[in-house]
């Protein structure tokens, strides 16, 4: 509801564009080196208190922005949302946690569809509250007011640590979690501090807290991931290449005004929706192959974007659009996923912040390259975008052994 009338209200309070632009790079770089470290702490102090404290700090920042006056409480108003603001990934874990590998794709399709709805919501009542009087800060209010009430549904949620450990020592059993070497005193630590509130948890110190998650940072930074993650970077950044210039692209190439680009995009994400909840039966005629998947969505949206690239009228554009909101919604639960298999569950918060800032690497890096491929065509940018998902699929095939065996990437922790 909030972050499309951000630049607005700040320019409203005499910021300059350079100033606002400032603003909102610094609120990305904090979601970028936050979110493998608040990841890592929902793996060390449990998912019930890192989401309880992740909701009320955002809820605490969004309270600030519905009272900030001037330039500089805006921008303190952006620290906590910047720092704390990983309630999805954090809700991701937790499904990771209570399903089977076996479910797991459906259970995150169906949460990316629900997260989906908010996203196409959430601006239309965001712009129909801005036309009151003082909106923009009824709107940060009522945002806030959300967080509190999320709060609340998770304080009341009733939490299983038992059953969660017992399932994790399940899959521990089937030779499924990365921490070979220390499996047994991991779980052990998993099941005694996950779901949070614990006993022990709220009272370790926190540099014993900061200390057990750079150790896990290590671990990851250490492991066989980093191809995965490469794959990640890549796929995101073709696809930013894509939607990066889209109105713009369209009105030089096509003459369409922005409103219909807008419309579009409204139509893609829509249709995104909808690929969420299909995810079942897709998955189902794959026989629950992650791999095989996933570079079937990579490859199409390949060629849906070189599609775009290359049309030559509006209804080659419109059909591009209708099937890359399929293969992209398909696309991201299946890396999702494949990290998790391969990583294992035992670190789902860490692996989940870990691709959360790799994402965000490529929302920095994008713009940038747009920029430069833009400046000789603009077909440019989605023909770059092409060159990067060919180097993806490329690299999946490359490791092909890896990721259809499911083996069991062994994070070195010391």
């Amino acid at each position: 509801m909030v972050v499309p009338l951000m630049n607005l209200h700040i320019k409203s309070l005499g910021a300059s564009h350079t100033v606002a632009g400032i603003i909102g790079s610094l609120y990305g770089i904090m979601q970028l080196f936050s979110s493998t470290f608040v990841g890592c702490w929902s793996d060390i102090v449990g998912r019930r208190y890192s989401l309880l404290a992740c909701i009320l700090l955002s809820a605490l920042g969004y309270f600030l922005l519905g009272t900030s006056t001037t330039v500089f409480l805006f921008a303190i108003s952006r620290v906590p949302v910047g720092i704390f603001k990983h309630t999805l990934s954090i809700s991701k874990a937790l499904l990771s946690d209570l399903v089977s590998e076996r479910d797991r794709p459906l259970v995150m399709g169906r949460f990316n569809a629900a997260s989906s709805v908010g996203f196409i919501l959430g601006p239309v009542v965001g712009g129909y509250l801005t036309e009151l009087e003082d909106g923009f800060y009824q709107t940060s209010f009522i945002c806030a007011s959300i967080f509190l009430l999320n709060a609340g549904l998770v304080w009341m949620l009733p939490w299983s640590e038992e059953s969660t450990g017992n399932r994790e020592h399940q899959q521990g059993n089937k030779g499924t979690d990365s921490f070979s070497a220390k499996a047994n005193r991991d779980l052990h630590l998993k099941s005694a501090t996950n779901g949070a509130m614990a006993s022990d948890s709220l009272f370790w110190f926190p540099w014993i807290q900061v200390a057990t998650v750079l150790k896990r940072i290590k671990g990851i930074a250490c492991s066989d991931l980093g191809d995965i993650f490469l794959v990640r970077l890549l796929m995101s950044v073709a696809i930013l290449l894509y939607y990066g210039n889209f109105s713009l692209a369209l009105e030089e190439r096509f003459g369409v005004k922005p409103l219909f680009a807008g419309y579009l995009m409204s139509y893609s994400s829509a249709l995104g929706v909808l690929a969420g909840c299909l995810l079942g039966p897709i998955t189902r005629l794959y026989q629950h192959n992650t791999y095989r998947l996933l570079l079937h969505s990579s490859t199409l949206t390949c060629t849906l974007i070189l599609l775009y690239a290359s049309a030559l009228s509006i209804w080659m554009v419109i059909l591009s659009s209708t099937f890359l909101a399929f293969s992209t919604t398909i696309g991201r639960t299946c890396i999702l996923d494949l990290e998790l298999t391969i990583g294992g569950n035992e670190a789902s918060g860490t692996l989940l912040g870990v691709g959360q800032s790799v994402t965000s690497v490529g929302r920095i890096v994008a713009p940038l390259l747009s920029g430069i491929a833009q400046e000789f065509s603009p077909c440019g940018p989605p023909s770059l975008g092409v060159g990067l998902a060919l180097v993806a699929i490329l690299i999946m095939n490359v490791n092909k052994q890896k990721y259809c065996s499911h083996g069991n990437v062994k994070l070195k922790n010391q």
